[in-house]
């Protein structure tokens, strides 16, 4: 049994069944004839293609993962002006 090559407009709009008409990845699945871990896969790499923003458990890593570069960033900017305030309480007679 080989395997099938899907196209990327094929995958898109799988996710969008997922995605905007509310199937589950085994319903899509079985509708469209593919295995569901498929769908699964696909909906995490083109969820965004396909004209949303990613949802419920995606979404929470993303903003996790964003906030965790912005929290390392504030750290450093902070550790930076505790540098600087000592630098220049230093030179004040």
């Amino acid at each position: 049994m080989g395997r099938r090559g899907f196209t990327r407009e094929f995958k898109i709009s799988a996710v969008k069944l997922v995605r905007e008409q509310g199937y589950t990845a085994v319903q899509a699945a079985k509708s469209l004839g593919v295995d569901a871990s498929s769908i699964r896969s696909w909906v995490e790499k083109f969820g965004n293609e396909a004209g949303q923003a990613p949802s419920g458990e995606a979404a929470l890593r993303a903003e996790i993962q964003e906030l965790r570069k912005q929290n390392q960033r504030l750290q450093m900017e902070r550790e930076i002006l505790k540098k600087a305030a000592a630098f220049f309480a230093k030179e004040q007679p």
